[in-house]
């Protein structure tokens, strides 16, 4: 048994004695990918493999907090239903020994499945280097004697030089690889036949002294007529960590890529390191980290920490914004439902759907804006009792504006973020919302407007409201499932 196999019977053997501990966690979600038990968090390698859809992602499997990273492993036959498979890789090279770091999957020209990552260690330099594991069945993986495939960073780049994303073009490979010189975030871009042998390009994109100091975890692809460039970016707009896509133009003649718009990709508190994939029919899927640097995480107490969004199918609007749906695959989890009919909800009062209550729901709800005359609304996500809060939808008529907050009296704490919803006309505005137990996902207007959220309630179980202000609500659909457990 060579050193890495040996690794990796360990961790998996670590995070098998905890997973029954974390199972019976109170905020245990029902349906995202989580790691059986230990710390997880960017996702990393998403791929159609053989038939089946493979998430890899950064995991710890000795505690619940940040340590060297391994990479986890589930596949899925539907993006719905997943397995746990063994850990695919462990940090036990001199290159990679501080971490097998953040990267992606794709599957080469023999077939094979190729992990790309970064190796990482604080005390070495270079910090940060680039290498590749391959497999035949797509469970057990082999380093690449050629390991580190990008042994230094460029001049235009530094030390931290991480997160490298591959696709091919034509008849080459691409990597971008996420970098910073001084305060100025950058992506830089590099070419190979091979995926072994590397010829680095240039700088492909950086920021304008205004995106961040540190450009993370980025992504390069075709979407409509144009390309999209998906960022984690330290340091941009007061904040430590954000997530940002740019819609531009991809010039592969001269390796540079031109910013003609830049938005959040989500705008709530728990969204970070998406990545994005194109599987067999036809459509681009993102998935990203459901929590965040910094925040609170109740769950280390149960031995576990993180979790993953659901999958998002992203689309061009004609106003050129992007758009993130839920993969339709999740209505098989519907179960249980109440349909509300059309309602209205006079100035004082609240509508309080009693027929279905549960910790794991989706609510379709869309509000008649034209025949509504309430200032202000909200949806509230509240215990079974009706007492506890967990979350709070207000839209702002005025501004156009939802704000999401996620206060309550359980283990959270209390955050609040605001997002426009451009696409709505005026006449109606639809949100879709998902709750699983610990988390709240928005989807609404035309899926231009999107907010995430951990939340940690006292309550077992949803109480969904609605409630007016200055004014009366009229609702065209409400519409409530309960959805099914993926995790037994």
């Amino acid at each position: 048994m060579s050193n890495h196999e040996e690794q990796l019977r360990r961790a998996n053997d670590s995070v098998a004695a905890e997973a029954p501990r974390a199972a019976a966690s109170k905020h245990r979600l029902a349906y995202h990918i989580m790691a059986p038990a230990y710390w997880m968090n960017d996702p990393n390698g998403l791929v159609q493999f053989n038939g089946q859809y493979h998430v890899f992602f950064q995991h710890h499997p000795y505690g619940s907090s940040h340590g060297p990273m391994h990479w986890g492993h589930v596949r899925s036959d539907d993006l719905v239903h997943w397995e746990h498979l063994p850990i695919a890789i462990a940090p036990t090279d001199e290159y990679d020994r501080g971490g097998c770091y953040s990267g992606s999957a794709v599957v080469d020209d023999n077939g094979e499945l190729v992990l790309i990552y970064s190796g990482h260690a604080n005390d070495r330099d270079p910090k940060e280097v680039q290498c590749i594991a391959r497999s035949k069945d797509g469970i057990r993986f082999e380093k690449s004697a050629n390991n580190p495939v990008v042994p230094v960073a460029p001049r235009e780049g530094s030390a931290d030089f991480r997160d490298p994303k591959v696709w091919k073009h034509e008849d080459a490979w691409y990597m971008v690889v996420g970098t910073r010189k001084g305060d100025i975030g950058k992506v830089v871009l590099y070419e190979s036949p091979d995926l072994e042998r590397w010829r680095y390009v240039g700088v492909l994109a950086e920021s304008d002294g205004t995106q961040g100091f540190m450009w993370e975890c980025p992504d390069l692809f075709p979407l409509g007529d144009k390309h999209v460039m998906i960022l984690s970016p330290m340091g941009m707009g007061g904040k430590n960590n954000s997530n940002v896509y740019i819609v531009g133009e991809m010039d592969y003649i001269s390796g540079r890529f031109k910013q003609e718009y830049v938005a959040d990709l989500d705008a709530g508190v728990d969204f970070y390191a998406a990545q994005t994939f194109h599987d067999d029919r036809g459509r681009r899927i993102l998935i990203a980290w459901m929590d965040m640097w910094g925040m609170e995480m109740p769950t280390q107490r149960d031995n576990w920490a993180g979790a993953l969004t659901l999958p998002r199918e992203l689309s061009l609007l004609p106003s050129g914004r992007l758009a993130q749906r839920p993969v339709r695959e999740l209505e098989s989890l519907r179960g249980r439902t109440f349909d509300a009919g059309r309602l209205t909800i006079g100035e004082g009062s609240a509508y309080r759907c009693e027929e279905l209550q549960s910790d794991r729901l989706e609510v379709v709800c869309a509000i008649d804006l034209s025949a509504s005359t309430a200032a202000h609304w909200s949806l509230e996500v509240r215990g079974a009792d009706g007492e506890e809060v967990c979350t709070s939808i207000r839209y702002d008529a005025s501004r156009n504006t939802l704000v999401m907050d996620r206060w309550n009296k359980g283990e959270n704490v209390g955050l609040t973020r605001e997002c426009p919803v451009p696409s709505c006309d005026g006449n109606e505005l639809r949100l879709h919302l998902f709750l699983d137990r610990s988390s709240a996902e928005l989807f609404a207007g035309a899926g231009d407007a999107v907010m995430t959220n951990r939340m940690y309630p006292a309550a077992d179980r949803f109480q969904v409201r609605l409630v007016p202000e200055d004014g009366d609500l009229v609702v065209s659909e409400l519409r409530l499932w309960e959805l099914e457990a993926v995790w037994k």
